[in-house]
């Protein structure tokens, strides 16, 4: 089998397996769909009306008769810690949802205050290391161009003795 082939049988078998994948995902959702729809047109024509012989639905009096004799009014009257929260002016509760609200603020200041703190010292830490490294390369940039113009010298150095020793008549390699 040539390579040819076996990549048009790994193709065809690559689309066949997206296929079977697909109904399998798909299929049981639209084959419902399809039922209920068939379900639907059929009932239209040959179901006759439902009669239902079904008993009245039991009343709030039946399943808890006690339910039926509290009233807002009455609720919570036993209970004197709910009958003063229920007492108080609609001007107290905004009041104290504000101060919530002011306490919350004020742990998300106190949160972010130390949180930029930090960040500053991190900061100020990458800062000190930066210009270590910035020390360090002027450093040994200082030491390049020294060694740099030694070694010019030494070239210049070298040359004057070479040509002093050919004049005296040494021959070199």
């Amino acid at each position: 089998m040539s390579r040819r082939s076996s990549g048009t049988m790994l193709r065809a078998c690559l689309v066949i397996f997206a296929l079977v994948s697909a109904l399998g995902v798909c299929g049981p959702a639209l084959y419902s769909r399809f039922k209920t729809t068939l379900r639907f047109v059929d009932s239209k024509s040959s179901c006759p009306p439902c009669i239902c012989d079904c008993p009245p639905p039991l009343s709030l009096l039946k399943i808890a008769p006690g339910l039926v004799n509290l009233s807002v009014i009455d609720c919570g009257s036993n209970d004197p810690d709910l009958k003063q929260e229920m007492e108080k002016q609609f001007v107290d509760l905004l009041t104290e949802e504000l101060k919530l609200q002011e306490a919350v603020a004020e742990e998300h200041a106190h949160h972010m205050n130390i949180t930029f703190g930090e960040a500053k010292r991190v900061a100020s830490q990458y800062q000190r290391e930066a210009e270590k490294c910035i020390d360090a390369t002027e450093t040994c940039e200082g030491a390049r161009e020294r060694a740099e113009t030694l070694l010019i010298k030494e070239r210049k150095i070298t040359t004057i003795w070479e040509q002093r020793a050919r004049q005296m008549g040494w021959e070199g390699e």
